[in-house]
C-alpha cells in the first residue's frame, strides 16, 4: 500500500524514500520541488518513467530534477524534437514520446541508445515505450485533482 505524504516532507532525510508514495502537489511550485527532491535519488543510468495527462505537471516536475541536478538551462518540452539533452555531471535526457507511435518509433531515432547509454533520462508519456522502461526505473504516475492539486504516485519497477 502506498503512503500518503505532502510534498514538503519527501525525502527530508535525503535517505531512500518508502515506495510505493503518494504525493499531493498544492501548486507548481510543490511538483517542481518535489522534482528537484528526487534528483537526489538519481545516479548513471537512472530512467523516470513519467504517466499523466496533459496538463498535469510532468515537464514542471522535469524542470524540477534538471534543477536539482545543477541545470540552469531553462527545460522545455520537447514534444516536437522528442529528445532534448542537457549537460551535467552526467548526461541529462528529457525525452516526450508523445508523438511516437510506439517502441519502434523509438528504437529508430536511436532511443535505446540514450536509454541504455548511462545518462539520466525523464521519460514523458513513458507508456508509449514501455519496452525501453527498464526494471527499476522510477514510475511516476500524474493525476490532476483540483485546479492546481495533483496526486503524485512514485513506485520502482520491477526488479
Amino acid at each position: 500500500m502506498a503512503t500518503l505524504i505532502q510534498t514538503e516532507s519527501f525525502l527530508t532525510n535525503k535517505d531512500q524514500p518508502d515506495l510505493p508514495a503518494i504525493i499531493i502537489s498544492s501548486s507548481e511550485d510543490d511538483t517542481f520541488a518535489l522534482g528537484k527532491k528526487i534528483a537526489a535519488l538519481l545516479e548513471k543510468g537512472s530512467v523516470v518513467a513519467l504517466k499523466g495527462p496533459l496538463g498535469a505537471g510532468k515537464t514542471c516536475f522535469t524542470k524540477g530534477i534538471a534543477r536539482g541536478l545543477g541545470i540552469e538551462e531553462e527545460i522545455t518540452s520537447p514534444t516536437y524534437t522528442i529528445i532534448s539533452e542537457y549537460e551535467s555531471a552526467v548526461p541529462f535526457y528529457h525525452i516526450d514520446a508523445y508523438r511516437l507511435r510506439g517502441d519502434d518509433d523509438f528504437y529508430a531515432i536511436g532511443g535505446d541508445e540514450i536509454v541504455y547509454g548511462g545518462g539520466i533520462s525523464v521519460i514523458e508519456w513513458s507508456e508509449r515505450i514501455p519496452r525501453f522502461i527498464p526494471a527499476g526505473a522510477l514510475l511516476i504516475d500524474f493525476e490532476i485533482i483540483g485546479d492546481n492539486k495533483r496526486r503524485i504516485q512514485i513506485c520502482r519497477g520491477n526488479k
